[in-house]
Formats: C-alpha cells, sequence, structure tokens
C-alpha cells in the first residue's frame, strides 16, 4: 500500500495504536546530496490509512524490539523516530533497502519478487476481494481513482458479472413481491 519512499521516511510519531492507522506524512528520496526527506507528491499521497489487527500487532512488537536495540546501542543509537530504520537508527538508502528485501527473499526461497510488487499485491488482493476500487485507490495515494481504474482493469473483470448477477436478485426480489 505504501510507497517504499513512504515506509522509509514513516516514524512512530505517524502511527496511532488506539485507532489503529497511520498517517503518510513525508517520503524519502535519494538525491545527488544524500537522503531527503520530503512531503508526498500530492495531497492524495498524504492520506491516512487504517491497519490490520495483525500489522499493528507486528508494529507494536517492532517497536519493543527497536527499542531494546536502541538501549543496546546506547550513544551509538541515532534517534530519528523511523519505523524501518538501519540498525543504528539512520535511514536506509533506498537501494540498499532494495538489496536487502532482495536478499531476504533468496534467503527464505520465496519465489523472485520485488518489493514493489507488495504494493500491487495489496490493491489486486483487495479488488479481487470487493473492496470498492475508490477505497483502494485511497489507500495506494493515487491523485485519482482513474490511475487505479487503468492500473488494475485486468483485475476487474468478474465484476461485471457480479453487477448482473446483483440486478438479477434485485429484480428477482421485486418480482417475488408482486
Amino acid at each position: 500500500m505504501l510507497r517504499w519512499g513512504e515506509i522509509l521516511a514513516l516514524r512512530w510519531a505517524d502511527i496511532d495504536f488506539g485507532a489503529n492507522q497511520l498517517s503518510v506524512a513525508r517520503s524519502l528520496e535519494l538525491t545527488k546530496k544524500g537522503l531527503n526527506f520530503k512531503t508526498p507528491k500530492t495531497a492524495k499521497s498524504r492520506r491516512h490509512i487504517a491497519l490490520p489487527q495483525v500489522t499493528a500487532r507486528m508494529l507494536s512488537a517492532h517497536k519493543v524490539s527497536q527499542a531494546a536495540e536502541k538501549l543496546r546501542l546506547g550513544p551509538v543509537w541515532q534517534d530519528n523516530d523511523l519505523v524501518f530504520s538501519k540498525r543504528d537508527g539512520t535511514a536506509w538508502r533506498p537501494d540498499s533497502f532494495s538489496s536487502q528485501f532482495s536478499a531476504l527473499v533468496r534467503y527464505h526461497k520465496l519465489p523472485h519478487v520485488r518489493f514493489h510488487d507488495l504494493r500491487h499485491t495489496h490493491a489486486t488482493q483487495l479488488l479481487k476481494q470487493g473492496v470498492h476500487p475508490k477505497i483502494v485507490s485511497e489507500r495506494l495515494g493515487h491523485s485519482n481513482i482513474a490511475i487505479t481504474l487503468n492500473t488494475y482493469s485486468r483485475v476487474l473483470p468478474g465484476m461485471q458479472e457480479q453487477a448482473i448477477e446483483a440486478l438479477d436478485a434485485l429484480v428477482a426480489a421485486i418480482e417475488g413481491d408482486g
């Protein structure tokens, strides 16, 4: 659901564990001058995203683990409030993050998948489960729903059949009342 730059810029202050949601308030980019935090590219990219219970639990456990690492490292730890930092609290370089993800996939002998593919999988699975494309678009931070529909239209063919079944059921119910 988040772009890698949004994930790498996510701060603990952006997560509301009471409401099980996170706020996308900034993004990380690599420039010629180094790493730079910036506001998301569009107003739609700045968004609040509801978190599944399992994700909230995993983030909470990660926070505890990160706090222990912070105590262990002492003054070496750089407190940037980053949810997904390197072991010393500093921000990941996007290319290093991608390399580490690829290494993790290989280590666990998983099928080849790029980190960005997880974003597409998230959107595809939500659409296949019947989540309204507008909601998927909002979760992805697309500037408009047309981007989502154009990108994921291959997932939606069965929705025509679902619409006809719903109409048939509605007509049958009306005819049954008469």
